[in-house]
Parts: structure tokens; sequence; C-alpha cells
């Protein structure tokens, strides 16, 4: 989602595309974000969110797996993986820990194996990315991760610890990602699929209204097996399969409708690790000082007004000065950790004595 390594390892080229999914797909997260404490008591917003999270997250997923094909367990791939993912995900639990034990709950309790609203991601990244040359190696890896995610869905034991039942759940939007290929991608933009978007999410809007009060909303979370959600053990798999399906339909329709030349927040595609991880705090801070208390808020007026709220804020927290302020604690270098990789030191030593032989030549030549 965030980042990826090239085949070869270096740093894989800026993609407008790419970049403008990423984007569109962090404003949805904050939307949605934004709608839950509005959601009981208006049906269509309660639609919309239901409509927004059947894809929103699994886009997220399917693009991260497509950014991770290069990921091959290398040192260096390793490396960033640590102070990419492991290392922020340290500092902002703790930190949204410490914040809402200032802010409300003094007694919260303090653990790195229950993460807070939003960082499951960054846990389940960490493992999908870990596993992604294992799913280069089966022959049908797609069949394989929906089994893996039926098998969850029917299995309460597997408890919540770092929210493993998402992790397994989600895993098949990432193993879709690692199977898609540049082509596929330019597949969804051509214009019959644009034209046939709108029709569809039409469609699956209406479903989601029908759907508000016969079938719980937590199914999207993805976070609980059937039985905790007080249903059959055999609604899991179909369930499983119903919303794959959905989702990689809808986000068939998001990617068709996503820019892929250059725009005003395309530069904003490279932030949204930053978005993502900012924006919990106004989330969470809006429900402990209880924002959507004044009555207007919860009116036609009051909803639009949190929905642009939302979409602002976390566009802002993907611009580059608030990148740069916070770099040290999302993107850390973490030298100190790693042990240095005599090969490295070399090549880099080398690097950096070439331009001095050459001026040395340049000086004898003349």
């Amino acid at each position: 989602m965030f980042e990826a390594s090239a085949p070869g390892g270096g740093a894989r080229p800026r993609d407008a595309f790419l970049d403008n999914t990423k984007y569109l797909a962090i404003v949805l997260v904050a939307v949605a974000h934004a709608w839950e404490p509005l959601r009981d008591t208006s049906r269509a917003t309660e639609a919309l969110y239901r409509f927004v999270y059947v894809f929103h997250m699994p886009a997220f997923v399917i693009v991260s797996g497509y950014l991770s094909r290069g990921f091959e367990g290398r040192p260096g791939q390793l490396r960033r993986l640590v102070t990419g993912i492991a290392l922020p995900y340290l500092v902002f639990e703790t930190a949204l820990t410490l914040v809402l034990r200032w802010a409300d709950a003094p007694q919260r309790p303090f653990t790195l194996l229950d993460p807070g609203y939003g960082l499951w991601f960054l846990v389940a990244l960490f493992i999908w990315r870990l596993t992604a040359p294992l799913w280069a190696l089966l022959r049908h890896p797609l069949a394989v991760s929906l089994v893996i995610a039926a098998l969850a869905s029917v299995s309460p034991a597997i408890g919540g610890d770092l929210d493993l039942q998402r992790v397994l759940q989600f895993l098949p939007f990432y193993v879709l990602g690692l199977r898609l290929r540049p082509g596929h991608l330019r597949a969804v933009r051509c214009r019959t699929v644009r034209l046939l978007a709108v029709p569809v999410a039409a469609m699956v809007l209406t479903v989601a209204y029908w759907s508000t009060p016969v079938i719980d909303r937590k199914w999207l979370f993805r976070s609980s097996a059937a039985q905790e959600l007080g249903a059959p053990w055999w609604s899991g798999p179909v369930m499983t399969g119903l919303l794959f399906g959905g989702a990689v339909v809808l986000t068939a329709c998001f990617l068709a409708w996503v820019p892929s030349h250059r725009t005003w927040f395309t530069t904003l595609g490279a932030g949204t690790m930053y978005g993502y991880l900012l924006h919990v705090y106004p989330v969470q801070l809006s429900r402990v000082w209880d924002w959507y208390g004044p009555g207007w808020v919860d009116s036609p007026v009051g909803r639009v007004t949190v929905t642009l709220a939302a979409a602002a804020t976390v566009t802002v927290l993907c611009t580059p000065p608030v990148r740069r302020v916070f770099r040290f604690v999302v993107e850390p270098r973490a030298q100190w950790l790693f042990r240095q990789d005599a090969a490295d030191a070399a090549r880099k030593r080398l690097a950096a004595e070439r331009p001095v032989r050459a001026e040395e030549l340049v000086r004898v030549a003349r």
C-alpha cells in the first residue's frame, strides 16, 4: 500500500495511477471512519458506509499486494519491512495508548497484541509481505488463500491477538494483488469498464441500502468468525466468497474511474502512510471528546460537513510539510538497529571513490 521495492531491489518508479489510487482510497478510509457515529440515525449514511466498506480496504490490500510483487526477502527488503512497518506500528500503537489514557481512559491497557484503531493493517501487511515469496511457489495461490480465509471465518478460537482474523480473512486480496500484472490494471481502465461501473455501483448501493436492517455490518470488518456473529458456521465460507466477489467487482469499478494521468493530488499518493497513521488520532479523539454531540451534526448539512472535514484532514496529513515533520517516526532510518553488511559497505566506498578517480583522470588527461 505505502511503498515497495522494485524486483531488482531499488525504489520502484512513481506511477501516477497507483499514487492517485492510494490517495483516493485513503480519503475513502477517513470518510468512512468519520461516518461511524452517524450510521445509526440515518439509513442513507449506513448504506453509504456499507458500500464504501465493501471495497475500500480490499482495494488498499490489492494495491499492497501488487506493490509487493518484487519482495523476495533480501536483506535490504527485510530492513525496509522493519523500518517502514514494524517500527511505525510499535511507535504509533504506544502513542495511541498514551493519548487515549491522557484524554479519557487512564485504565486503558497497554498491549502490542491488540492493535489500536486502524493499526491492525500494519500487522497484516508485515505478515503478508513476509509470506509473499511463498505464494509465488504455489500453483493456485488465490484458491489456497480463499480456503484459508473461509476456514478463519469458522474458527472463533483464533481470537483477537494481532487481529489475526482480519489478517487471514483479508489475505485473498493481498494474494490477488501479487498475481496482478500491469496489463490487468490497464484492462479495467478501458471505456467499457468505466461505463459498466456506474450501473454496477448503483446496484451495489441499492443492495447496501436494503441490507441495513437484515445483515450485520460486522461481516464487512472481517474481524469475527461466523459463530461470534450469531450465524451458523456454514455462513462464514458463503459470506467469504460473496464479499470477496463483491469487493473485487467494486474495486474494478473504482479503479476504472481513477485518473491515470498526473493530477493535483498525485503527489499526495506518496504520503498515504502518513495519512493512514495520523488520521487515527482525530478520529479517536472525536469520540472521546464528543465532537458529534451538537444537534446540527446529525443532519444532512452536518453529514456533508463531517465528510468534507474528514477528506480535508487526511489530505493535509498526506502533504509534504507534514511528511517532513513526522518522517522520523513514520519512516525511521534506524541504522543503529542493523548489522553493517561488509559487501554493502564496500559497494558504498567504491561508489564514493568513483567521482574522485574520474576527476583524477581528467586532470591527468589535461
